[in-house]
This record gives C-alpha cells, structure tokens and sequence, in this order.
C-alpha cells in the first residue's frame, strides 16, 4: 500500500514528466498555488526543475520562482545551479549562488551540488573557487562519490592544471570511462600527445572501451602536436572498432588532418559527411586558409551559404584570414561588410584579421585608421600586428607609438620586447636593444623559447634552441653542419639582422644554426629518407633566415618539408614556398 508521501508524489511526477512546454508547466505551476499543495516543497522543487532544465524551460522564470521559495531544499538549490551553468553566457553566477547556499545553512550541498559547481569552475576557468569546492568535498565527505571525483578531474583538466588532475585520476579507485576521458583531454588540452597516448592504450589494456568523447580528446592531442601517423592510427582504429563518425567526431578529424598539414585528407574526411554543420564547414575553410589555398577557402564558403548553413565567427575568421595570407584587401573589405549584414558582430579576432590584411598590404596609414575607428578599446594582438607590419614596411616612426601602447597593455610579455629589439637590431641601433634587454630584466620578463617538434615511429620529439638534450644530439649537429655547408655553396648568406646581439658575423651565423625548426628538420631528415615528408611543429613564427634556408634544403636534398608555425602552414617543395614569401 502506497504511503501518504507516495499518494502525493506521485500525481505532481506524473503531471511533470507529461509537461510539454512553459506555457503548460505555467498552468500546473497556477494551480498548485491555488491548492493546498501551494506550499509543498516537493511540489516547487519538481516545477522548478522542469523550468531551469528542461529543453524547453526557462531559467529567468526559475530564477523569479526560486526567489520565492523561503527555504529551499538540496534539490532545488542544484537545480537553479545547474539550470545557471547551462546558460550559453559563461558568468560566475552558479559560484554566486553556491556561495549563498553555504551561508543559508537550511541545506547543506551534495555530491551532485559539488559535481555542478565544479563544471561552473571549470567553464569560466574560476581556479581559486573550485580549489575551495575541493575542500568542501573533503569536508563534507563526498569525495568518494564518482560524480565529485570526475567533476574535479574535468575541473583541474579544464584548468590545464595537468598535475593536480592526474593526483585526482590516479586516487580513484574504480576509473570509469569519464574519469579515462577526462584525464586523456587534460593531457591533449596542453598538447602532451605522448601522455595522451600512452594514457589511452593503458585504458584499453584494462579494457575499458572508448566512446566517441575519448577518440576526440586522442585526435585533439594529435592536432595540438601535428602527430600525423599517430592521427592516422587513431583513425583507422575509429574505423575497426566500429566507432560512430558523429559530426563532432568527423570535425575533429578534419581538424586534425588540417593542423597535421594533411589539407587533401581533410577534404576527403568533409566531403564523405552526410550532414555538416556549421563547425564542421568552418573547420575545413579556416584548414584550408592557413594553408594557403585562399581560392578553395572562399569558395567553399560560397558553397556553405549555397547550402543555407549560416556562418558564425570561426568562419569568417577563416575567411579574413585567408584574405590577408593573400592581400587581397578588396575581398576582406566585402566579406567584412557581408559578415554583418548576416548577423555575425566582429569580434577582437575579426578586427585584428582587418588589421593583419592591411599591414601585410603595405596600407600602415589605413590599418591605424582602421584601429582609430574601432568601436572596441584594440587588445595587445591588435597593437603588435601592427607593430609587425611597422618593422616588415620599414615605417620605424608609426612603430613607436605602437609599441607603447603594446607596453602599456602588456609591460610583462617577452614577445612584445622581442619584437622591439628585433626592429631596434635590424636598423643596428645596439643601445636601444640593450634597454630592452634592461627592462626585461628589471620586469623580470623572461623570453619564451624557440620549440619546435617532429614526429618519428609514433613519437613526438621536441627541440629548443640551442637544445643539446636529445640522446642523439650528436647525430643531429653533424646533419647541421652537413646541412650549413651544402646550404653555403648553394650561395646563402645568413640573415644575421635576424640575431639580437652586437657580435661577430660568425657568433651570429651559429646562433642561425641553433634555432629549433633547424634542428626538428635535422632530425626529421637524418631518421628518415625521401619521399616521407618532414614536417615540423613550431611554437613562434619562422624567422626570415630559417624560412630561406628550408627552401634551399627542400632543393638540394630533393625533400618535401611542411612546417607548422604559430601563425599559418609552409609547405617547402623543390626551392619554393607555399606562402610565396608572403608570411
């Protein structure tokens, strides 16, 4: 016989699992106030569930409704926190009501309460909350329960605070597939493939299975390291294991084939989806912009407007991009007026795209201009692509005011006296690189280093400059120096304006020879013979010297190179560039 709570319950789930919609949950809502239940707390916290969870509900009603109950239980309190995570604007509200929840002291949080505020954390990167969310699930003794234990996995992932992650993954005792998920992605956010992969065969030998989410995470990592063979294997295992190709799944591979500087096998990956959304065309036209092939980018993005599929800012930062990797200042400036008159509003990234294509024009007059009339304060990214495109045009009067405002907005970013110093050292002006250095110093600025990396049989290795780590250092500078001399009688002279120090030519051509994608390329020529590719992953841009120097290695050693720097692909066949020197 059902009990008294029963017979109450029972009707009020009832009426809400069959709730179509607002309009109707608004009518139930009426009529329990009306009622004698008007007051049950079982009751509001149902209707407010459905309002702040639902796929049809809505969280300004659960705010106005949960506002009004006067002391509301656990289960209302997760529902109005986890309804606020799921608003598409990332804000601190769940950690704000978190927080009034704890000094209420009528309900003290759950594993599910925790679980949620964590995710809240997570999203908007909050660090020091969600280290206090972690004491209070000490404290309160849910950390045990697998929703806490994963939601802090994800949370320190999310975080990239990689090593407090993988202290919370190897403290649970019974890992499931999210816990493998988690910790695999945190890895692959930071670009740690080798970790990534060893993580994920060590996840299959105790088998557990992966799911679309885990093979994300694998290719993820792969794209951040251009581990082509690696992102090849992932593939083909996708496809024996039987593993769904859903459109984020299929996105990620296009994705990944586009960084690993495999654009045919990106294509062919697009062209075999049934559906594609707008991520999954945006991901093939940006791949395709940052290889150069500005003419199949834009059409495309023809052809994705051809097929009612409206673009977001990804595509046209994709589109810009390409505009300005070509000059053709003409077309940004239509597509520019296009993506407002679809509705897009040009973010930081699409004004620094506007900037980026009149600087690489040679138009230093309009692009300040341009920024002048910017209805947002321009960022650093803003102020330093024109301080780039001051020192390629030679314009040294317009990059002075650049660079102060640059230092103003980031007085402690390395790369912002980098680029100084490397103006001040390509006009010989010594005293002025030395001040930059002073104030480096006195900042406590360090710089960050060249690293590039390579992939052979299945492993990433990574080189700094001047790296002499590498158990096979040997080997490789006696490629380098093999590499410098058939360079030299190819009739090279080093760019040494590209050194920042006031020594001897000698001491400068060396410091040329130092520099990581050199020794990536070494590397990646002495383990392997032609027709496999080398290609080289680099953190900062490709310095002029090292540019000029692949190309004469592509010739004289009859090797196809493909290096990945921060900013596009050179692909480095037979003496020339896929860039045309247009970088």
């Amino acid at each position: 016989m059902p009990s008294p709570t029963q017979i109450l319950e029972d009707p009020i789930n009832s009426l809400i699992q069959r709730c179509p919609d607002m309009r109707t949950l608004r009518q139930i809502h009426a009529h329990f106030l009306k009622s004698p239940l008007g007051s049950s707390a079982y009751a509001l916290s149902k209707i407010l569930a459905f309002s702040a969870l639902s796929a049809s509900g809505d969280i300004a009603y659960a705010r106005r409704m949960f506002a009004q109950i006067p002391n509301p239980n656990v289960f209302s309190w997760n529902s109005i926190i986890r309804g606020c995570s799921l608003v598409p604007e990332q804000s601190k509200e769940p950690i704000s009501l978190y927080k009034r929840m704890l000094r209420s002291g009528f309900a003290h949080p759950n594993s599910f309460t925790v679980a949620f505020v964590l995710k809240a954390c997570s999203i908007v990167s909050a660090f020091s909350e969600g280290l206090q969310v972690h004491c209070h699930a000490l404290r309160y003794g849910l950390f045990s329960s697998p929703f806490v234990q994963t939601g802090l996995l994800n949370f320190y992932a999310k975080c990239e605070k990689i090593a407090c992650a993988r202290c919370v993954f190897d403290e649970i005792s019974d890992k499931n597939l999210v816990a493998w998920s988690a910790m695999i992605g945190g890895y692959a956010r930071i670009g740690l493939v080798n970790e990534a992969l060893v993580l994920f065969r060590e996840m299959q030998e105790v088998g557990i299975a992966p799911d679309e989410v885990t093979m994300v995470s694998v290719i993820s990592a792969c794209a951040k390291a251009g581990a082509l063979d690696l992102g090849r294997w992932v593939h083909a295992f996708i496809d024996r294991k039987g593993i769904e190709l859903d459109l984020e799944l299929s996105t990620a591979l296009i994705d990944m084939y586009a960084k690993c500087g495999a654009i045919d096998k990106a294509r062919e990956v697009f062209d075999g989806m049934d559906v594609r959304d707008t991520m999954a065309w945006s991901s093939m036209i940006v791949g395709l912009a940052i290889h150069g092939h500005v003419k199949d980018a834009l059409e495309l993005f023809s052809a994705m407007l051809d097929s009612q599929v409206k673009p977001n800012h990804v595509t046209f930062i994709g589109v810009l991009s390409a505009c300005a990797h070509s000059g053709l200042v003409s077309d940004g400036r239509r597509y520019w007026s296009s993506m407002q008159e679809l509705g897009v509003a040009p973010l930081m990234e699409h004004y620094g795209c506007m900037v980026d294509l009149l600087c690489r024009a040679g138009r230093l007059e309009e692009a300040y201009t341009f920024v002048n009339g910017m209805p947002i304060m321009p960022n650093s990214v803003i102020w330093r692509t024109l301080l780039v495109g001051c020192k390629n045009s030679r314009t040294f009067d317009e990059a002075e005011t650049a660079a102060e405002q640059l230092l103003q907005l980031e007085p402690l970013n390395a790369e912002n006296y980098v680029l100084l110093s490397n103006l001040y050292a390509s006009r010989c002006q010594w005293d002025k690189v030395s001040r930059m250095r002073k104030k480096m110093k006195d900042h406590g600025v360090k710089v960050v280093p060249g690293c590039s990396s390579t992939e052979i049989d299945g492993f990433v290795h990574e080189f700094t400059v001047g790296d002499d780590t590498h158990p096979e250092i040997r080997e490789i500078r006696e490629m380098l120096r093999d590499i410098a001399e058939r360079v030299r009688r190819a009739g090279h002279e080093p760019w040494t304006s590209a050194v920042l120090h006031d020594v001897v030519e000698e001491e400068k051509e060396s410091a040329l020879c130092e520099h990581s994608e050199r020794l990536a390329i070494a590397y990646g020529m002495l383990k392997t013979e032609a027709p496999v590719v080398v290609r080289v992953v680099k953190n900062l841009r490709v310095c002029g010297d090292c540019h000029e120097v692949t190309k004469i290695i592509s010739k004289i050693y009859d090797r196809e190179i493909i290096v990945r720097d921060r900013v596009r692909f050179h692909r480095f066949v037979n003496g020339s560039c896929s860039c045309s020197d247009f970088w």
